[in-house]
């Protein structure tokens, strides 16, 4: 249960480690350490350059699912908060594995995943090998790739298509040969995603599911243009793991001592 008093000084008697390194982990910190709580937020450092929450922040893995349920036990952490992105699935197993022997309380937050609207043409898959074989089997053509740049390896055998491919961090190989690459970052604008299309003559989008505003454009441009998409589905939520979908529904399970 959560103490009496949370958004007072008895607040501050609480330990969060939020995992991080999403939108939602950012606002949640600095919401729970505006209220008095004591946060600390852990990124997995895969990016040089990320976008730092309010609070304590530690950087790099913990080790495993016993590395982390050490460091819960070591720090008296009496809520873990799951905050990461929807696709890091094993960051998310081993939050759930640690929680569970340790006794520590999770939340695990999720925003809702995207949904094909009017004029969508959308293909789901459920892996990144599934799609690289959709793509595979298409005409020849320009394929705009968002799917990150640890999925690359999964499209480096393909010969028969140009690759657009947009990550935040220039990937490492094995990557699709014939490929030109844009480093950027969200969050993307409806015109901006257009004109990309527009001028690498792309013909399929492939992606992944990860939800959310900020990346959204370029559902809505593949819309526009009648382009064809390919989803990558998430992977499940370890079991057991039930998700909410916004910060406001992690602070009310805070303030109420419910889930």
């Amino acid at each position: 249960m959560w103490p009496s008093g949370f958004g007072t000084v008895a607040s501050a008697l609480v330990r969060v480690l939020i995992l991080g390194g999403t939108g939602e982990s950012r606002e949640l910190a600095k919401l729970l350490v505006d209220r008095g709580v004591a946060v600390t937020s852990s990124l997995a450092g895969r990016v040089s350059n990320p976008a730092l929450p309010v609070g304590d922040v530690r950087v790099g893995g913990f080790g495993g699912a016993q590395g982390l349920g050490d460091y819960l036990r070591e720090s008296s952490v009496d809520v873990l908060i799951d905050a990461t992105h929807p696709f890091a699935a094993t960051i998310s197993a081993h939050a759930a594995q640690a929680a569970d022997e340790t006794r520590t309380r999770l939340i695990a937050v999720r925003r809702p995943a995207w949904q094909a609207a009017r004029g969508d043409n959308w293909q789901r898959v459920e892996t990144i090998n599934d799609a690289a074989a959709v793509v595979r089997a298409r005409p020849q053509g320009t394929v705009l790739l968002t799917t990150g740049r640890r999925d690359l390896a999964a499209f480096a055998e393909d010969e028969a298509h140009d690759y657009l491919v947009r990550t935040v961090e220039p990937p490492l190989p094995p990557t699709p040969p014939r490929m030109t690459l844009v480093l950027d970052r969200g969050p993307y604008t409806l015109d901006g995603e257009l004109a990309l299309m527009r001028s690498h003559n792309v013909r399929v989008l492939v992606t992944k599911d990860s939800g959310g505003d900020l990346t959204s454009a370029k559902l809505a441009a593949a819309r526009e243009l009648g382009m064809p998409v390919v989803m990558v589905d998430r992977p499940a939520l370890p079991s057991g793991v039930t998700a909410v979908e916004d910060v406001a529904t992690v602070l009310t399970l805070l303030s109420d001592g419910s889930q």
